[in-house]
């Protein structure tokens, strides 16, 4: 099937008359391009391997295609991994910022029909031919030359059979525009730069994470910024291929460079792409495809993926899904501060004809995750996790087993629990507590006392973040998406401050942290101080008065949060014996 792939696409044109690469594709601007490759890619480096070792092939499960990205534990070396880097202009070889050997191509704006028989123009094949052979490996280089010894291998319109080659290559390969704007490979073996740590120093400055010559800062949050850095721009923590093509794009973006850097891990099996548009202001894009396994739970979408012929493989449900996301700039008030990176767009790719339709939900179907939570806590679900980076947790059929899946799960999805709606919220609740808090199951949790306690952890983090989050609108004197009143807005306040005051006998610093400068920021209003808290109560309304008694109780209750915060920090510190926990 994969040889057909896209064998029914028409071009952009919905009129759909051309016949010919030149006409189907735009091969003179970076979006054509990438639609171009998109196609390639996806048949040759996807559906090729899946077809070839069908019954071994790893399908991406559509989780890991939700931010945070979980580490991989394990390279398939079987799959095929590249890395690539389109540049809209001509190279200009001396002056570009990375190493790479240059292909030439052999056609100039300046050709006649008769170029082809011009010794130069053979020339210049021949040494693009070399070029190649010697980073290929040995074993390939008969097969290669039988197959490409007097073609134009820079010419886009060989790169799809060429690709299979390009793959035993390590390190990346480079396509740039002619003379004439069309883009043709323009360089093998190149290596991407990647200044990994001035990066992470100055991001996390920016940030405010790291203090300039502190050890201390740097120690306690480097893995919060190399983490969040990495994420903004599409991956976790991972190989040197995945982190340098992600600095180079952050690199080339700064530069206002019209680019595109590809890059296919043999680990996550997903084509990611990094690359600059007109409305990305701060960061590259990130776009993801894969082949993934669409959840038997989503029926109706089933039924509909199907009658559409969307499907790859109709009886293990695979399609081949691209994902865009949005980036987010970091922001140290925000209960999600560490969200990086949400998903703004699900397309599924028709396999003929490449038709991209964005009906159906995919990666985040509230009502599929609950029943996911479900099964996990019933130890009826079968798929994979990783706990803690570095351990694989593969089914929940053992108490230990379901409460370091529910632990991964919950830190997986935990900025979304905190966003998603109260009726999704209520759902997760109830199915937590069904579990969590089941007399029955007390004896076994006491076996695993750490681990239950690493779960109840992550959940009282997420019952007081959700608080918080509630907290951070109505600072801006929104609550349940309406505008209210500066009273409305402190009596909501000083009733859900009340509440976590009496929860954080699970201690969360970043969260107390949070609290204090939300309700320092509401405290500071201007409007509101010139208007009803320095004016004497003899001018004041009755409603002038309800602000001032709201905003009074707001001040005591921030106060008792400092002071419960410095109690736990001497606690810690270990300056007092015993503290109020």
């Amino acid at each position: 099937m994969w040889q057909k792939a896209f064998s029914k696409f028409v071009g952009v044109n919905p009129e759909g008359t051309a016949v010919n690469s030149d006409e189907l594709y735009n091969l003179k601007s970076l979006d054509g391009i990438r639609l171009h490759l998109d196609h390639v890619h996806i048949k040759n480096c996807l559906l090729r391997p899946y077809f070839e070792q069908r019954d071994a092939y790893p399908l991406v499960d559509a989780r890991e295609l939700l931010p945070s990205f979980e580490v991989d534990l394990y390279e398939y070396k079987k799959l095929p991994g590249f890395s690539m880097v389109v540049l809209e202009r001509p190279l200009n070889y001396f002056h570009e910022i990375f190493q790479f050997d240059i292909l030439h191509n052999p056609v100039s704006k300046d050709d006649s029909k008769e170029s082809s028989s011009c010794p130069l123009f053979n020339s210049i094949k021949k040494i693009n031919i070399e070029t190649f052979e010697s980073r290929l490996p040995k074993r390939s280089h008969k097969d290669f030359s039988n197959e490409f010894g007097s073609s134009d291998i820079s010419a886009i319109e060989n790169y799809g059979e060429l690709l299979p080659y390009l793959l035993e290559i390590e390190r990346a390969h480079v396509m740039a525009q002619d003379d004439t704007g069309k883009f043709y490979l323009s360089g093998i073996f190149g290596s991407l730069p990647s200044d990994l740590d001035t990066e992470l120093k100055r991001f996390g400055i920016k940030i405010r994470k790291f203090k300039p010559g502190s050890n201390t800062s740097y120690e306690l949050n480097r893995l919060f910024v190399y983490t969040f850095l990495m994420e903004l721009h599409g991956f976790p923590i991972v190989s040197e291929r995945r982190t340098s093509s992600a600095l180079f794009a952050r690199r080339l973006f700064r530069m206002g460079e019209r680019f595109m850097v590809r890059v296919l891990g043999q680990s996550d099996r997903t084509i990611t792409s990094l690359f600059s548009h007109p409305k990305a202001k701060h960061y590259p894009r990130v776009e993801k495809i894969a082949l993934v396994q669409v959840s038997p739970e989503n029926k109706e979408t089933l039924t509909e993926l199907k009658k559409g012929g969307f499907f790859v493989d109709a009886k293990k449900r695979v399609i081949i899904l691209k994902v865009r996301y949005r980036q987010h700039k970091f922001n140290l008030e925000n209960v999600r501060e560490d969200r990086a990176l949400s998903v703004y767009k699900q397309e599924v790719i028709h396999p003929l004809t490449g038709e991209c339709s964005t009906k159906f939900n995919i990666i985040k179907d509230a009502s599929s995750m609950t029943l996911l939570l479900n099964d996990i806590v019933r130890g009826e679900y079968a798929g994979n996790i990783v706990y803690k980076r570095n351990e694989l947790i593969q089914d929940t059929e053992t108490h230990e087993r379901r409460l370091k899946f529910l632990f991964a799960w919950l830190s997986k999805h935990q900025r979304r629990i905190v966003g998603y709606s109260e009726e999704f919220y209520s759902g997760v609740v109830k199915v937590l507590d069904s579990y969590l808090l089941t007399p029955d199951n007390y004896d076994k949790f006491n076996d695993h006392s750490d681990l239950y306690q690493e779960v109840w952890s992550k959940y009282s983090y997420i019952q007081q973040a959700r608080k918080l989050k509630i907290l951070e609108d109505l600072k801006d004197r929104v609550f349940r998406g309406k505008k209210i009143t500066y009273l409305e807005m402190l009596q909501e306040m000083t009733g859900i401050m009340n509440d976590l005051k009496f929860e954080i006998v699970n201690y969360f610093d970043k969260l107390v942290a949070t609290t204090l400068s939300i309700g320092d920021r509401v405290l500071n209003d201007p409007y509101l101080r010139r208007t009803y808290i320095t004016c004497s109560e003899d001018s004041l309304t009755e409603y002038g008065l309800k602000i001032k008694k709201y905003y009074g109780r707001l001040v005591v209750l921030l106060d008792e949060f400092k002071s419960i915060r410095k109690s736990r920090t001497k606690y810690e510190d270990g300056t007092v014996v015993s503290g109020m926990f």
